[in-house]
């Protein structure tokens, strides 16, 4: 019986839940998973306060090839969606 081939949607959005990560790795899993994304995927960012120097860090490591929409911004509940633009 044939294995059926799974195709992911260009828009596919993968969650990533800063809370449960260790503070020390925080910034390096974040740069690792968003450097995984391809051009139309988006990791929807989970955390308990605005990541405001990593927004920074982000801007200057990416530029415009990653766009970034707060879909939540509460204090103790933030999301924000990065979408891999592909643009340099």
């Amino acid at each position: 019986m044939a294995q059926p081939h799974l195709h992911l949607s260009p828009e596919a959005i993968y969650p990533f839940d800063a809370r449960g990560v260790a503070k020390r790795f925080r910034h390096a899993a974040i740069f690792g998973a968003l450097d995984a994304l391809r051009p139309g995927e988006t990791m929807r960012f989970v955390n308990d306060h605005d990541p405001l120097p990593l927004l920074d860090q982000l801007q200057a490591r990416y530029g415009n090839a990653v766009d970034i929409t707060y879909r939540q911004r509460e204090p103790g509940a933030i999301v924000i969606d990065f979408v891999v633009t592909g643009q340099d």
